[in-house]
């Protein structure tokens, strides 16, 4: 049964990677589409700065969204799998710091 299970954890973890993979690479090839209309765009205006600042902007936007997006799915992603599999050695509650020793109050001698 052990075996059967470490076989069904490395199946799964391929996958995960697969994932994470084409994930990736539709996000990239995504940017990249983005920015070759950008590109297209801003050099069929012939220096209209109106619309070029209007099309770069809104390609910026687009690829830094897609790719925020993708990023935080993943985040999320991979913190709900180690919680599902009770890998909490990244997590704990924090320790409190240290201390310095407080000195004894002293009392008035009678000399």
């Amino acid at each position: 049964m052990v075996r059967g299970e470490s076989r069904a954890r490395r199946d799964h973890d391929e996958l995960e990677r697969s994932r994470a993979l084409f994930g990736l690479l539709a996000v990239v090839i995504s940017n990249v589409a983005i920015a070759a209309v950008a590109i297209f765009g801003v050099w069929r205006l012939h220096g209209d700065s109106a619309v070029t600042v209007g099309i770069l902007t809104s390609a910026f936007t687009a690829v830094s969204t897609l790719t925020t997006a993708y990023l935080s799915i993943k985040a999320v992603s991979n913190t709900a799998r180690s919680i599902a599999l009770g890998d909490t050695s990244g997590r704990g509650t924090p320790q409190p710091a240290p201390t310095a020793p407080v000195p004894a109050p002293s009392t008035p001698s009678d000399d």
